[in-house]
């Protein structure tokens, strides 16, 4: 056994303080639905939907927008920017001349003293 759907609802709200404002009415017979919602949208309009839905045609709405819509221009401040500048005075640096004596090594001449080793030879 199934029950023949029929029903009908509405509700609403309309709260200033939040700035929420909707409503809904919906009543169906059979297998046909009607019934339309109400929106406040942000630009300030009220979107109205007035829809439909059955077997046959499937779901249908149309749309309603009631009021001016309102975009409020963003508030442009104009930055003043200067260029940031400071003066720097720079000082010669004078640092003391330090000379140290260079050292000198006594040369090394001949075979036995060489900076590779001693001698030619393989050492046995």
């Amino acid at each position: 056994f199934k029950a023949y759907p029929k029903y009908e609802f509405a509700y609403g709200v309309n709260d200033p303080h939040t700035g929420d404002h909707k409503s809904q009415h919906e009543e169906r017979d059979g297998d046909v639905v009607k019934g339309y919602y109400t929106v406040a949208d942000p630009d300030g309009t009220l979107r109205t939907v007035h829809y439909t839905a059955d077997d046959h045609n499937g779901f249908n709405a149309i749309v309603e927008k009631d009021g001016h819509s309102i975009h409020p221009q963003p508030v442009v401040e104009k930055v003043y920017l200067e260029p940031v500048v400071e003066k720097v005075v720079l000082e010669p640096v004078y640092e003391k001349a330090i000379y140290e004596k260079p050292i000198y090594e006594k040369p090394f001449y001949g075979y036995e003293n060489g900076p590779i080793g001693d001698k030619y030879g393989f050492g046995y």
